[in-house]
């Protein structure tokens, strides 16, 4: 098992009370099927541990792992359109007639179906917590559209269940840049050397320093010139270190020396429980703390008051996650 590496944050709705128990009966109606020959898609909830018929929910040390699959299938475009391409000129030197776009958008599906049995599968494996609590769901992603698809299942799922983005009363953006202009992080925090600076103009110009000293005049003026930190690493209390990003994405998480050493050797099972324990230990301490160094959690809300932000997953979420996480495919968790 592999710890948290790139987490999204939410506050768990209050009214939410299931028991472990009923938590398990409700996830295990959409427990993880495989594709089957013809289709593209399938998710579901597997065991954290990885054993079969196991628990779908696991409580170590009162803290709640489960684990979301999603496999898919894709045919390559390039073999479709050669395809489509045969069968069109085979219609046509037969019939003496072109197929319209009607005839050849049902001839790609046709093709897709006929090929999707040979397609190879892809499979991502998103580990899920939930500390009930401190009612905060953390979700090992920091992939949008994917975080969403969980957040979903978890609400049609779990009776009762609603999200919504943990909400600071300063933006990290703007936190950000006081720390590197004053080279002053908060206390328990001292600032790495990697960020990402951009402008907020028509220009969108990024600046960005890795491996490189913060604490010298040109980060500054690029700050006093207009332009917001995107990305900052940062390190807590020597113990891990993160980047954070403006829109409250923790990335590229790190536990340092000290801290994950005793989750090797030993049983698969002692080792899981030992990396769930230390994951969740060292977390649980780092989000309250960087929730302070933001000035707070702004107040629970079913519904914001921004038309523009995200909005909390009452029955369906839209959009539960923040604007900057990553788009694109990342290692399978746990």
């Amino acid at each position: 098992m592999s710890v948290f590496k790139n987490v999204i944050v939410y506050r768990i709705e209050p009214a939410w009370s299931q028991t472990l128990a009923e938590a398990e009966e409700a996830l295990a109606k959409a427990r993880f099927e495989p594709c089957g020959p013809s289709q593209e898609k399938s998710a579901g909830w597997v065991e954290p541990r990885g054993e079969a018929n196991g628990p779908l929910v696991e409580s170590i040390d009162g803290q709640w792992l489960v684990e979301y699959m999603i496999e898919s299938k894709a045919v390559p475009g390039s073999v479709v359109r050669r395809k489509l391409d045969e069968r069109c000129a085979q219609i046509e030197a037969t019939t003496g007639r072109k197929p319209g776009k009607k005839e050849k958008k049902e001839l790609k599906e046709d093709i897709t179906l006929e090929l999707l049995p040979m397609a190879f599968t892809r499979s991502a494996r998103v580990a899920v917590w939930i500390d009930k609590a401190e009612r905060r769901l953390v979700i090992n992603s920091g992939n949008a559209s994917r975080a969403d698809e969980v957040v979903t299942s978890l609400v049609k799922s779990l009776d009762g269940f609603a999200v919504a983005l943990i909400n600071t009363q300063v933006e990290p953006a703007a936190a950000m840049a006081n720390w590197l202009l004053t080279q002053e992080p908060p206390a328990g925090f001292t600032i790495d050397r990697e960020c990402e600076l951009k402008a907020s103009d028509d220009s969108k110009a990024v600046v960005r320093y890795a491996k490189h000293p913060l604490d010298i005049e040109e980060v500054q003026k690029h700050i006093t010139d207009g332009k917001r930190p995107t990305r900052l690493a940062l390190t807590w209390d020597d113990r891990v270190s993160f980047e954070l990003t403006h829109g409250m994405l923790i990335r590229k998480i790190v536990f340092l020396e000290g801290t994950g050493d005793g989750a090797a050797g030993g049983k698969k099972e002692d080792n899981f429980d030992a990396d769930v324990a230390i994951a969740t230990g060292e977390l649980g301490q780092l989000v309250p703390a960087l929730l302070d160094a933001l000035g707070g959690e702004a107040a629970f809300t079913g519904a914001p008051t921004d038309p523009a932000a995200p909005k909390a997953a009452a029955q369906v979420p839209t959009t539960t996650t923040p604007a900057d996480a990553e788009a694109e495919e990342e290692d399978a968790p746990f």
